[in-house]
């Protein structure tokens, strides 16, 4: 048992998901601290700094805070819009992987051409086609 988990750790599937959560977790402080201390008082300045955490309906002794849940969404949104933006940026820096798939797929086109080139001639060239014939009968 202990030797198919050692197995299984050190897949490195395992491995890359081990590292995505690591720096997952140090990308959301950085997202954190950029949407509370830059963009949100920016925003604040625009809409006078509303905040909805106060908003409490209360119904037969139960407080229901949706004020909180309004500011948690408002915050969602943003931190989702500025990951978008951050992969985007990160994206435009990075080789497209389409562009990669494009070249290699020209090549084994290319190379597909050449061959049917090289058979055309030799069927339209049947002199050149019994000379490779005989070379090889001879190196056998």
């Amino acid at each position: 048992m202990l030797k198919e988990f050692k197995e299984f750790v050190s897949r490195g599937n395992v491995l890359d998901l081990a590292v995505g959560v690591i720096i997952g977790g140090a990308f959301t402080s950085i997202v954190k601290s950029l949407v509370n201390y830059l963009i949100n008082p920016l925003i604040g300045l625009f809409i006078g700094g509303i905040d909805f955490s106060d908003w409490v309906l209360k119904v037969a002794g139960a407080t229901f805070k949706f004020g909180s849940f309004i500011n948690a969404v408002i915050n969602f949104l943003i931190i989702a819009f500025v990951v978008f933006i951050l992969v985007k940026l990160v994206n435009k820096f990075l080789p497209k992987k389409e562009e990669q798939e494009d070249d290699e797929a020209e090549a084994i086109e290319n190379s597909e051409i050449y061959l049917k080139e090289i058979r055309d001639a030799l069927v339209n060239n049947p002199e050149l086609l019994s000379n490779l014939k005989n070379k090889e009968g001879s190196t056998k």
